[in-house]
Formats: structure tokens, C-alpha cells, sequence
């Protein structure tokens, strides 16, 4: 079966379409029940007035809860309804409390039986078929929408059905002489109401105290869990404001992570959980966390991050148990000697804290790149000059085919772009040291030379 779908303005259609049936029913039931005399009849019109000034109250409570949040709702309007529940909660009971009184007073006096005619029953047949109709229609209304004003007003017309069921009851037991079946009529209506008063201020009851709705915690937890990147979820909290699922969830993550990644990580998130349970808003809060697998360089840049430093090459030696780690650290180049030596050994003592102090750790102090350098692209005649003296340099080694050379001008110095080829099947580490060759014969034959990127290519096909 394929679901209804409702627009934003169908709850407040419904309800409208609700409040005209409420209305004529009403009228209609009491003009007769005071014709005839009959309280069950009575009752059951001014249970069905009662449903009018909660059909009229739900009509304008869902016109609000349907208005997005706002600077002082950060959770929407949704809890307007649960209000208006709790109020026509207490109205039921008011009600079903006077029936009961006026239904013992009749019972103890032994009053005389209502005027019995085809009337009273027509139009009960009438109030049993709309009430039956609108039950149906306010409840598919209350399901697609999670509107809990309209789901209470649902059950209200469905107890309406049983209430005119128990009225034609009494009419009948009066028909057959016995005088106190219409007052019993009534005690059941009231009954009735009481019960149904008793179910919706359990499900208001539920919505005001923030209890989570049955199963969207583990349904949430599992859309959570099967996101790339979660390690494990510490916390979870789900509400319930109106229609939407309020979710907030501490997850744990690799601190190893970017943080545009784990931005990405929340943005799945947000999306699983939509998909799962439709109108969910997640409040996503990362918590990073250390991995058994991760790598000790993997633990140095974390380090290093924590630290808001800028490394680079780190490489990390085990010499007979020791261990012994490089890098390079990027810093200030106005900075001075001091200063940087400062920092180079608060790094140092860092790594010793997390992996013990007989660790051997060197530091190599640079200047920190400019982020945007000035500079000018070089004549191509000095262009042209570079490019024979890496054609020459890369000769001696397995590099070939330098092009694609471009040297720009800058106030640090010249810096070096070039790309060459090596063989297919040479490792990564042997282009490497080949091209770092090349890098360091250029720097020494232009001390110009600032810097030298390469870019290393397969033979073409």
C-alpha cells in the first residue's frame, strides 16, 4: 500500500472539515435528546460539544505548530499541541464527572424512561457513520503528519462511535420497559470518556516529559553506526517536539581525522538519520579518539596538531628496540633562534610523554613557507637555461624526458617547477632518491634557487 502524503496546510484542513461535521452532529443530537428526555442522549451531544471546542482548539493549535522555530521556539511550535491535548483532557473529564453526577441522581430518583421514536436512533446511525468517517480520515491525517492534536481528536470521534453504540443500548433496554437503561446509557458514556481522557493524558504526559518515542533510539543508533568514520556513539538523547525527532548524539572519531572530514562524517550523519526516520534534526558532537592501529607517525602529526605546529618529513627509525624519529618543523622565519629551539624541544618533550623517554627525537628547524608569495614568471631564456641544466643533471640518474619547466621570480628566491619520466616499474622510493639528486645538483649549481617541486610521470603509452 503506497503512503498518504499530506502538504504542510492538511492538518489544518482536516481539522477544519472536522469542526462542521462536530457542530451540525452536536446540534442535532441534543435538539433530540431534549425532545425526548433521554440523558444518554444528552450526554453523548455534549461529549460531542466538547469535540467541536477541542476540534475548534486543535483547527487553531495546528495553524502555530505548523510554524517553523523561530528565535524563541528553537524547537519549533510542536509543544502547542501537546497543551491543547492536556486541556481538552481536562475538559473530558469535567464532562464525564457531571454525566456521572446527573445519571445517579435519575438512577436514585427512578426517573421516568424517555419518549422512544425512530428519531433518536436515525440519527444516531447518521452520527455513527460521520463519526466513523472523520475517525478514519483525522487518523491517517495524524499518522502522516505526527500531529498529536490530531491523533487526539481521531480518538475522540472513535469513542463517539462506541458512545452512540451504548446511547442506542439504553434506548433500546427503554423501549423494552426497563426505566433504568437509559441512565445506565449515560454512566457508560461517561465511562467512556473518562477512559479516553485517562489515554490521551498518558500520551500527552509522555510528550511533555521529553520520554523517547519507542524504538527511535535504536533505529537513530544504527543510521549513526553505519556512517564511515563513527568508531563508536558515547551518547544519545532523543525528543520528540511535534512531528520532529530531536536527536543529540556524542560520536566517537579517529583523532587522526581533518576536520573537514569529520564535518563530512556529520553531514552523513544528519542524512542517514533523515533517511531512517524522515523529520529528524541531529545535533552531531565529534569526540576524537586514539585508534589501536594508528601509526607512531600517525601519532606525531597529532601530536604536532595539538600543538598548532607545522611539521612535515617525518620518518621514524627502529634501531634495536629505539626509537628514533625525525622531522622538520616549520616555523616564523623572523622568528628568532631562541624562540624556535624553544619549541622545537616542548615538541620533542611531547613525543617523549606519549611514547617514553628513551625515544630519540631530532628536529630540524625551517623557515615556514609564505602563503602567497609575490612573484613573476622568469625570462624564457633563463626558463630555457634551467631546463638544460635538469636535462643534464637527470641524465646521470634514471630520470628522462624533463618538460613542462616553469621558473618563477619571487622575493625569496626563484622556485622550480619541472616534470620528467621515469620506468613503470621503478618503486617509489628509487624516483624519489633520483629526483632529489636532480633538486640538489640544480640548488648547487643556481644558489638562486629557492625551491625545486617535481613531478615524476610513466613513459606515455
Amino acid at each position: 500500500m503506497t503512503a498518504q502524503t499530506y502538504e504542510p496546510g492538511a492538518k489544518t484542513s482536516v481539522a477544519a472539515i472536522s469542526i462542521l461535521a462536530s457542530g451540525g452532529m452536536a446540534s442535532a443530537k441534543l435538539a433530540v435528546g431534549i425532545a425526548i428526555g433521554s440523558l444518554a442522549l444528552i450526554s453523548e451531544a455534549l461529549h460531542s460539544s466538547i469535540d467541536l471546542v477541542a476540534t475548534v482548539i486543535t483547527w487553531a493549535v495546528v495553524r502555530v505548530s505548523d510554524q517553523p522555530a523561530d528565535a524563541e521556539h528553537h524547537y519549533g511550535h510542536g509543544k502547542f499541541e501537546s497543551l491543547s491535548a492536556l486541556g481538552i483532557t481536562a475538559l473530558l473529564y469535567v464532562l464525564a464527572g457531571g454525566i456521572l453526577v446527573e445519571a445517579f441522581g435519575r438512577l436514585h430518583e427512578g426517573a421516568p424512561p424517555p419518549t422512544i421514536s425512530a428519531v433518536p436512533f436515525i440519527v444516531l446511525v447518521i452520527d455513527i457513520a460521520v463519526n466513523f468517517w472523520r475517525a478514519r480520515a483525522l487518523h491517517r491525517a495524524a499518522r502522516a503528519t505526527k500531529s498529536q492534536a490530531l491523533a487526539a481528536d481521531a480518538l475522540h470521534f472513535a469513542s463517539d462511535v462506541l458512545g452512540s453504540l451504548a446511547v442506542i443500548a439504553g434506548l433500546v433496554l427503554a423501549a423494552l420497559g426497563f426505566w433504568w437503561g437509559d441512565a445506565a446509557a449515560a454512566v457508560a458514556v461517561a465511562i467512556m470518556i473518562a477512559l479516553l481522557g485517562l489515554r490521551m493524558a498518558r500520551a500527552t504526559a509522555v510528550t511533555l516529559l521529553d520520554r523517547a518515542p519507542a524504538g527511535i533510539s535504536e533505529r537513530a543508533e544504527a543510521a549513526i553506526r553505519a556512517v564511515a568514520g563513527v568508531v563508536d556513539i558515547a551518547r544519545m538523547r532523543v525528543r520528540m517536539v511535534g512531528p520532529t525527532y530531536f536527536i543529540d548524539v556524542i560520536a566517537k572519531v579517529p583523532r587522526i581525522y581533518p576536520i573537514d572530514r569529520v564535518e563530512e562524517i556529520k553531514r552523513r550523519a544528519q542524512a542517514a538519520v533523515s533517511e531512517a526516520l524522515g523529520d529528524a534534526d541531529l545535533t552531531f558532537t565529534a569526540i576524537p579518539v586514539a585508534l589501536n592501529d594508528e601509526s607512531v607517525r600517525e601519532r606525531i602529526m597529532v601530536i604536532a596538531r595539538n600543538s598548532g605546529l607545522a611539521v612535515h618529513h617525518v620518518t621514524v627509525h627502529d634501531l634495536g628496540g629505539k626509537l628514533i624519529v625525525g622531522i622538520d618543523l616549520e616555523v616564523d622565519g623572523e622568528m628568532a633562534l631562541t624562540a624556535a629551539h624553544d619549541i622545537a624541544q616542548l615538541l620533542e618533550q611531547s613525543i617523549r610523554d606519549e611514547f617514553g623517554a628513551d625515544v630519540e627525537v631530532d628536529t630540524h628547524i625551517e623557515p615556514l613557507e609564505p602563503e602567497l608569495p609575490l612573484g613573476t614568471d622568469a625570462a624564457p631564456e633563463r626558463i630555457e637555461t634551467i631546463k638544460a641544466a635538469l636535462s643534464r643533471f637527470a641524465a646521470e640518474t634514471a630520470i628522462h624526458d624533463i618538460h613542462n619547466v616553469r621558473v618563477r621570480d619571487t622575493e625569496a628566491g626563484e622556485i622550480v617547477n619541472f616534470h620528467c619520466r621515469a620506468a613503470p616499474s621503478m618503486s617509489v622510493i628509487k624516483v624519489h632518491e633520483n629526483v632529489d639528486e636532480i633538486e640538489r645538483a640544480l640548488r648547487r649549481a643556481f644558489p638562486t634557487v629557492k625551491r625545486v617541486i617535481s613531478h615524476a610521470e610513466p613513459p606515455r603509452a
